[in-house]
């Protein structure tokens, strides 16, 4: 059995506060501290606490993105993105139907996070990388930056992708199935390490999700590896 990395588990607590009720002809008056002891929830990372009504502090502050929330992001959709390149050739190379639904389903949810991870990037002023599926250029991995591989962690190389777009059969779902498992144990990695060092909250909950989507789809790329 192939070792695991763990999904990560983010949990958000949010308190409610509830305003006194009033008429139409009263002023709405808010209540700025809960009257009995409350759960205190902490900053991402950090454990609730419980706390007397005086030293309630409401709500933490959503943090801001940090370098390590953004470059997850980054990196992701440059993942993301080489998966897509290599489900869109199964269509026309895949002998197995199975394989070409799954690879279908890749290309539309990584397709749409990759849209969710731009629009994050761009809404924080950080720059977004080009890739197959988009993005204008201007982030840390645009061409004239150069982008290696290497860099992250269950990246098919050049030589593997030139591979895979060369196959067709059941060669071409061999190729697929262990460089997709290759790639998303590499994702897992990836959420694994921002988990440890990300600060914001959205981008902590993505990862988690991420995680575990991945670890359920790797099961069923093995099932069809021993089934080949």
């Amino acid at each position: 059995m192939r070792a695991r990395t763990a999904a990560i588990g983010l949990v958000v607590l949010v308190p409610t506060l509830a305003l006194s009720a009033c008429s139409p002809d009263e002023e709405p008056e808010t209540v700025s501290t809960p009257s009995s002891v409350v759960v205190q929830p902490g900053k991402p990372g950090e454990p609730a606490k419980t706390v007397a009504p005086e030293d309630y502090e409401g709500a933490p502050e959503q943090a801001p993105f940090s370098r390590a929330d953004a470059e997850f992001l980054s990196d992701m959709i440059w993942h993301h993105d080489q998966a897509i390149e290599m489900s869109v050739l199964a269509p026309e190379r895949a002998a197995s139907e199975q394989l070409k639904t799954f690879a279908n389903r890749i290309d539309v949810v990584q397709a749409s996070e990759i849209d969710l991870m731009t629009s994050w990037l761009e809404e924080n002023d950080y720059p977004v990388p080009l890739t197959a599926e988009g993005g204008d250029g201007s982030g840390p991995r645009a061409p004239e930056h150069g982008h290696d591989a290497a860099d992250m962690p269950g990246m098919l190389t050049d030589v593997e992708m030139a591979a895979l777009e060369d196959a067709s059969g059941q060669e071409f779902d061999r190729l697929y199935l262990e460089g997709m498992i290759k790639h998303h144990e590499g994702a897992l990695a990836m959420c694994k390490e921002v988990a440890a060092a990300g600060s914001q909250e959205r981008v902590l909950e993505l990862a988690n999700n991420i995680a575990a989507d991945q670890m359920a789809e790797i099961d069923r790329l093995d099932q069809m590896l021993d089934e080949l």
